[in-house]
């Protein structure tokens, strides 16, 4: 007997990824990925109930990937400090300690799935990241967007939640949007982003989810989307991106294939354009961060 909020696989896919029962109707369930943002329906008796404790093979090669991208991302925080400390002074530095202050990019994250926001906001605290996170249901992301936007001011705006290609469709739909399930909300976010800001390296826009269509959201105006070969992509891919962007110099551009390669699900899984980092040091060291207002350039 299968129950909302079960963790189960599909036995036609072989039970190689693991979901979370969200509702049920009649015959059919409506189930969305634990590891992966993949939203799909099943019927019941296509699902198997599956231990917590047992994750499948899938998934822990991508809590593998994701431990490897976790440390890659602090040796770069590393790197920088130790770049920051060879470009000063050392007349900025007082007993090894930098008197210097950091401003990272701001994020502004909508999710449509409210544990993977909580996960992804636990990540950004971790990492340091300024973040503002949103649970927002797809087809509400462009209107929220209308309203938080002016009001938080962010240097990068991620906009994903759960996605995928629609049952019984030809190959040639691909490039159709009605042939995803969010895809077309993903795109009016992007849109309405984009209106807010239409220059790419003023706001940095990361979009999509599994299988989402690629070639859309780039075309609305996203920097960085999924996904390029219609594959799933991790919960934790869009925080890993937007994390490489917030502490990459305003001076640099960020390494493309450095960044998507080093994602959980590579460059099948996200794609997108050269993009400006959004990462500044200020001088002197400020004793409340919390005084700091950055004033936009006219």
């Amino acid at each position: 007997m299968t129950n909302l909020g079960d963790l189960v696989v599909r036995k036609s896919y072989g039970g190689d990824v693991t979901f979370r029962v969200e509702s049920i109707q009649h015959n059919e369930a409506m189930i969305k990925g634990t590891e992966f943002r993949l939203l799909a329906d099943a019927p019941l008796h296509d699902l198997v109930k599956v231990d917590p404790a047992s994750p499948t093979e899938k998934a822990k090669r991508a809590r593998i990937k994701a431990t490897e991208s976790l440390k890659r991302l602090h040796r770069d925080r590393q790197e920088q400090t130790e770049r920051n400390q060879a470009n000063l002074s050392p007349l900025w530095y007082t007993q090894n300690e930098p008197s210097y202050f950091e401003v990272p990019g701001k994020v502004l994250h909508l999710d449509g799935d409210e544990r993977y926001l909580k996960k992804s906001l636990d990540l950004y605290e971790k990492l340091r990241v300024p973040a503002h996170g949103y649970y927002v249901t797809e087809s509400q992301m462009a209107n929220a967007l209308y309203r938080l936007l002016p009001s938080i001011r962010p240097d990068i705006v991620v906009i994903t939640g759960h996605d995928g290609v629609l049952k019984n469709r030809p190959q040639a739909d691909l490039y159709n949007l009605t042939s995803y399930k969010n895809s077309s909300h993903f795109v009016e976010a992007v849109q309405a982003a984009r209106q807010y800001e239409r220059h790419f390296d003023a706001l940095t826009v990361i979009a999509g989810a599994c299988q989402s269509h690629f070639e859309a959201l780039l075309q609305a105006g996203a920097n960085f989307a999924s996904s390029p070969s219609r594959v799933l992509i991790h919960a934790l891919d869009p925080v890993y991106i937007a994390a490489k962007v917030s502490f990459t110099s305003i001076r640099d551009t960020i390494n493309m294939t450095e960044i998507l390669n080093n994602t959980i699900s590579g460059t099948k899984g996200v794609g997108g354009i050269e993009t400006r980092g959004s990462y500044r040091i200020g001088l002197p060291k400020l004793r409340d961060l919390a005084t700091l207002k950055v004033v936009p350039s006219m």
